[in-house]
């Protein structure tokens, strides 16, 4: 007998595993670690939004206790920042992007843009974090806050003829129109982007347009969504303008 229960206890499984699919079995555990943790949050969070996460929740989606948690992230900030790092790494995988211009910065920067904008529509509820989070150096601006992606950005753009003044404002311009068109369209999809933010169904009650009869005649084309051909259209926009400004020198 004091073997059986000395062989129990040996079985007592770690307190810092969790379950895989729902399986209860010990052989289904697996250990826990760093990047686990920042996966369950990347999950939780598009499956419950931003504001539910704490370090309890995302404990118990992981199957441990929340001080558990704290052997291998600081903190919940610590965990926010990494969910921005992985979530914009996925960049570095994306076969449609590139590292350096091969056909050209038109082609180039069309590629990164969207390359972003892929990153927004896969993450949608995690891709604010991107503009809330702060950056590596305060002089960076996001969705292109990582200095690996900046130093492509303007190297690219100084070998393709830019001076570095216009690289710089090529930067500046690009990940502008970036952040405000994505982060308007994951908005749309449901995403917090701000204490203010209040998400609905677009709909407007009955008689609210009675004073307003062009708005009320256009309701309907107003409520159509053409956010990926509005995409596309403000971004040549934005290529033709940064055409003139590298001419321009």
């Amino acid at each position: 007998m004091g073997s059986e229960r000395e062989s129990g206890a040996d079985s007592t499984p770690d307190p810092d595993v969790s379950l895989l699919a729902g399986a209860g079995l010990p052989s289904a555990r697996v250990p826990l670690d760093r990047d686990r943790i920042i996966e369950a949050a990347v999950t939780f969070i598009e499956a419950n939004g931003l504001a539910g996460l704490s370090m309890r929740r995302l404990g118990r989606e992981l199957g441990v206790e929340a001080m558990s948690l704290y052997r291998y992230v600081p903190g919940k900030e610590d965990v926010l920042d990494s969910v921005v790092e992985k979530i914009m790494g996925t960049m570095a995988v994306d076969p449609e992007v590139r590292s350096s211009p091969e056909d050209g910065w038109q082609d180039f920067l069309q590629r990164l843009a969207h390359g972003v904008r892929r990153v927004a529509l896969q993450f949608p509820m995690c891709f604010p974090l991107v503009a809330s989070r702060p950056p590596e150096a305060p002089w960076l601006r996001p969705p292109l806050r990582d200095l690996r992606w900046v130093e492509i950005f303007l190297s690219s753009l100084i070998a393709e003829g830019f001076t570095r003044p216009a690289a710089v404002q090529a930067y500046r311009a690009f990940t502008g129109f970036l952040l405000g068109t994505l982060l308007l369209e994951v908005a749309g999809r449901g995403a917090d982007v701000g204490p203010l933010d209040v998400v609905d169904d677009g709909s407007v009650p009955a008689g609210s347009l009675a004073e307003f009869p062009t708005v009320a005649a256009l309701a309907d084309p107003l409520s159509e969504d053409h956010m990926a051909a509005e995409f596309e259209e403000t971004l040549e926009t934005l290529l033709d303008r940064l055409a003139l400004m590298r001419a321009e020198g």
